[in-house]
């Protein structure tokens, strides 16, 4: 199992904190360093400003929002961002949610898994340098009543093919998922629960004839964001990720359209979903908090002491994850950069590392 960092948003007053965070997981040998968009800073230049100052680590977006960018904006950032960096591009995607689709980006959230099928296609149809040239039924390139003109992306990537990629929690998104992409990026991943999201997954890549018939998830890279609390406190370290929890299965969308909550739902905790959602969108936002259950927090973290940790990850890494990302759940850098150390470390003792 590899390591990578999540680093979240950016222009919150954590900007250098966070390139020092990239630097030290290139140092210490992580795989990857991810970096976020929804409404305010963008992936992209984030990206090409870590990937300036690092070395070995790869840069990924988690993620690229679909309604943000044409497919072809998107080959022209993606393949920038490899020749750039040296190849370490990796390309995440994800559709984004109803309220930032519409509401922010003025593009309708109908038919997200035939809109992801045809934006990925045009992708990987320009960085293969091919005259892009498409008749979707959500993309038409060249438009036909115009001008326009099928055309090739100018530049040359590192790599023949970046690697995609996408960001899903739904079932039916999750087999997509298997179905096009080389990577699944998760939150709420649990390794207790993980089938919950592993067999649609599976159905995706058998259905592509990806794999291998004993092991359909063979070559696939299973990457879900895990926060991290490295104390000796359990109770205590999942406090700290109250907050996040529930804005996320409360308030990440409307009451009848919030993938995570059903998430939740799914993974056994109904009746906390529906009471942290309740009271998340009734602005009761510290009762919504309390009421996580700390057993989905702890299921789906990285919490308490450093040997703790280390079996968690094993556990981790026997459900079926090839590379776990941490985000570092403290308050300060310094504690940040040692939980960066403290999982490196434990990925080591475990005899995890590769």
């Amino acid at each position: 199992m590899r390591l990578g960092i999540n680093l979240g948003y950016w222009g919150m007053g954590n900007d250098a904190d966070n390139l020092a965070l990239a630097r030290e997981a290139d140092r210490l040998g992580y795989a990857v360093a991810w970096v976020a968009e929804a409404y305010g800073s963008d992936a992209a230049t984030i990206l090409s400003w870590i990937a300036a100052q690092t070395e070995r680590i790869d840069i990924g977006s988690a993620v690229f929002q679909i309604p943000a960018r044409t497919p072809a904006m998107t080959a022209m950032t993606a393949g920038t961002l490899d020749t750039l960096s040296g190849g370490r591009f990796r390309l995440g995607l994800g559709v984004s949610g109803p309220q930032v689709s519409e509401g922010w980006h003025g593009v309708r959230f109908d038919a997200p898994l035939g809109r992801t099928r045809e934006y990925v296609d045009i992708v990987r149809m320009a960085l293969r340098r091919d005259k892009v040239e498409y008749a979707g039924q959500h993309y038409t390139l060249p438009l036909p009543d115009g001008p326009g003109k099928a055309l090739r992306l100018t530049i040359h990537p590192v790599r023949e093919q970046i690697p995609v990629y996408l960001a899903a929690v739904g079932p039916k998104n999750l087999e997509l998922t298997g179905e096009l992409a080389e990577g699944w990026l998760a939150i709420f991943f649990s390794p207790e629960h993980a089938e919950v999201s592993l067999e649609p997954l599976r159905a995706g890549r058998v259905k592509a004839g990806k794999g291998t018939p004993e092991n359909p998830l063979a070559g696939f890279d299973v990457v879900p964001t895990v926060p991290v609390a490295i104390t000796d406190d359990v109770s205590s370290a999942a406090d700290r990720l109250r907050g996040y929890a529930a804005l996320y299965t409360g308030g990440m969308g409307s009451r009848d359209k919030n993938f995570y909550n059903a998430l939740m739902r799914r993974m056994g905790f109904e009746d906390a979903a529906v009471k942290v959602q309740d009271l998340y969108l009734a602005k009761q936002h510290r009762d919504a908090a309390a009421a996580v259950p700390e057993e989905f927090i702890d299921a789906t973290s990285l919490l308490g002491p450093k040997e703790r940790v280390r079996d968690r990850m094993v556990a981790f890494a026997e459900a079926g994850v090839t590379t776990l990302t941490i985000s570092p759940a403290a308050l300060n850098l310094e504690d940040r950069v040692s939980m960066l150390r403290d999982v490196a470390e434990a990925l080591e003792a475990a005899g995890l590392a590769e």
